[in-house]
């Protein structure tokens, strides 16, 4: 693409997609859409779309307020994004670190980032797994915390690995799942209520079997239904995790959304991810399937029950990272925004610890079975209410994650998902699963 017919908007750096050498990168603005232009002096010219019409990318980026109390662990060597641990050079807090206890998994997606599947790796014990949790602890506190792998319910000790971290201070746990062994082990769902899981991050693509077999490998869809409602059974909040491919699952947006609120209270919100093109998934950048034309599809697709303009950009991460909006489900069926107190652009806060806040208080289960309200009882007292606005109360968000095609690293400096690697490192999610056309990463050994 030339250059010269579109705006420069912007200057930033980037990595080659061949080499992942850094470079330096430009965003152009053709009309409402956005993309991000590079060289390599060894691959030659790339160009990605970043963002895709309206709202447009100049109205969707807030005040940012600076972070400078970053507790680094690795030093500034080589310069982001190769010095991650993370490093002086970052500029926000997590919210949300990602414990991968297993590279081992019973499916074989071709979307994986993590490349995961049948391996002879051997699993971190409890006590490398706690060693990550003081690693955590001396390096902010009480993130909150997200089980993953492979497929993390492939090991029996789960359950003993979220009681200690709730031991140790760790307020929220979520569980990365495919549900496949939700779905035939109510006991083992059981367990994991017990020693304090929160929430189930059920991975949840399609409600048509033909989809789930070309993205996933295998037709889950009663399988997905029983693990949702063998986790309503033992009062878990439910979250469902859709990775979105343009022209393959796009379509069932709203589709999934009325499914969800279907299983309301239980299913306590959606979690939209645009595909990214690393890991085992080849690149179509073609197909890229950006933050605004997911906005609009939700409105069209919900046929205005959601609007656009009901979504605001993540306050902590960086804008273009993330959207959230927050649904009240009334008695009649209806919807109700719920809109969420802006922060002085003065504010002191720790926007991660806030993120952090909200995320538990929306994501977890909200009542025990036995006493759930009736999704069509009308509140006639104020605990009432407030009952019925902790019980109905529906999140949808989504997260659009960088790859070596479209990474920015200003966006990457201001990561709040991180991953702890083997060797004890704090890596920013999207570095650590950055990958050449090779498939070679900059950090996954």
């Amino acid at each position: 693409m030339d250059v010269t017919e579109g705006v420069l908007i912007g200057e930033t750096q980037s990595v080659c997609p061949v080499c992942l050498a850094r470079i330096k990168a430009q965003k152009i603005r053709y009309g409402e859409d956005v993309y991000l232009s590079k060289t390599c002096s060894e691959h030659g010219d790339f160009s990605t779309l970043i963002w895709k019409g309206l709202p447009s990318y100049h109205s969707w980026s807030p005040v940012r307020n600076p972070v400078s109390d970053i507790h680094s662990i690795t030093e500034r060597k080589n310069g982001c994004p190769y010095d991650c641990g993370i490093c002086p050079d970052h500029r926000q807090h997590g919210c949300c670190v990602l414990l991968e206890v297993t590279r081992n998994c019973n499916l074989h997606c071709p979307i994986c980032f993590a490349s995961s599947g049948e391996s002879a790796d051997r699993d971190p014990t409890l006590e490398e797994i706690e060693q990550w949790y003081m690693l955590l602890k001396e390096a902010g506190g009480s993130f909150n915390i997200q089980i993953s792998g492979g497929e993390p319910s492939l090991r029996d000790d789960i359950p003993e690995i979220i009681e200690m971290g709730k031991r140790l201070g760790f307020p929220f746990f979520q569980l990365n799942t495919n549900g496949i062994r939700l779905a035939a082990d109510t006991d083992y769902v059981g367990k994991l209520k017990n020693a304090g899981l929160d929430c189930v991050y059920l991975q949840f693509d399609s409600l048509r079997d033909d989809v789930l077999e070309r993205i996933r490998g295998k037709r889950l869809n009663d399988l997905k239904k029983k693990a949702i409602e063998n986790c309503a059974a033992y009062g878990l909040g439910v979250v469902l995790v859709p990775t979105l491919v343009k022209g393959l699952n796009t379509e069932e947006v709203g589709e999934i959304l009325r499914f969800a609120i279907e299983k309301m209270p239980h299913v306590r919100g959606v979690h939209f991810q645009p595909v990214s093109y690393f890991g085992r998934y080849p690149d179509d950048s073609t197909a890229r399937y950006t933050l605004p034309e997911l906005l609009r599809d939700i409105e069209a697709q919900t046929e205005g029950k959601m609007k656009v303009g009901d979504f605001k950009p993540g306050t902590a991460e960086n804008p273009y990272c993330s959207f959230n909006g927050s649904f009240l489900l009334n008695p009649d069926e209806t919807l109700s925004v719920l809109r969420k107190a802006e922060g002085s652009c003065c504010s002191t806060e720790n926007k991660s610890e806030k993120s952090r806040k909200y995320v538990s208080s929306k994501w977890k289960g909200a009542a025990d079975h036995t006493e759930v309200v009736s999704r069509n009882q009308i509140p006639e007292t104020l605990d009432e209410f407030i009952k019925r606005t902790k019980q109905y109360t529906f999140v949808v968000s989504a997260m659009a994650f960088q790859d070596a095609w479209n990474l920015d690293l200003e966006r990457l400096k201001e990561c709040y998902i991180h991953v702890v690697s083997p060797d004890r490192r704090i890596i920013p999610f999207c570095a650590y699963n950055l990958t050449g056309t090779d498939g070679v990463s900059l950090y996954r050994s």
